[in-house]
């Protein structure tokens, strides 16, 4: 009997544990918790991502069409990721411009070694005016130099998504 009190104490011990983080423990969110994803072989970040539905990358424009968002699975290759924290990553559209992949509200981040690994990104693709500050910002923590960083003077029209999961296969 007593021995089922200290295992029932425990338990609830550590449930709460899990909750008591506090909503402005930033340490915390920059390490994903990865789910094994068996069918792809690999890790997802965020909410859970397959590789069931899925649509090229090379198919977004035809998704998008005339619209300025749509909400869609996509995969294709990282083509680069920030070295800072893994806060987003880049892939390559067919006519060889970056589309940033942000991950909503901030909550996950991917390893920053993921570059050329086949990924799915679940969420919102929408074009958007990208400011000056935020291509400065983004330059900086992809490594660029401080040259490289104030030659960037102009808005750019960009292709972004913003993914609520990412699947990252183990495939190259």
């Amino acid at each position: 009997m007593t021995t089922n009190i200290f295992a029932l104490a425990a338990a609830i011990a550590s449930l709460s544990a899990c909750q008591s983080t506090p909503a402005t423990d930033t340490a915390s969110a920059a390490k994903p918790t990865p789910a094994v994803a068996a069918e792809a072989g690999g890790k997802t970040y965020g909410t859970a991502v397959s590789m069931e539905g899925a649509k090229p990358l090379s198919e977004l424009q035809q998704v998008l069409g005339d619209k300025d968002s749509a909400q869609v699975k996509l995969v294709g290759t990282a083509d680069a990721v920030c070295q800072a924290k893994g806060c987003w990553l880049t892939m390559k559209t067919p006519e060889g411009k970056e589309m940033r992949v942000r991950f909503k509200d901030y909550a996950f981040f991917v390893p920053k070694d993921i570059a050329g690994k086949t990924v799915v990104i679940n969420g919102w693709a929408h074009r958007e005016e990208v400011p000056v500050s935020d291509l400065q910002h983004y330059a900086k923590d992809a490594g660029k130099s401080a040259e490289e960083v104030t030659a960037i003077t102009k808005a750019e029209e960009q292709l972004n998504f913003e993914a609520d999961g990412v699947l990252v296969t183990d495939k190259l």
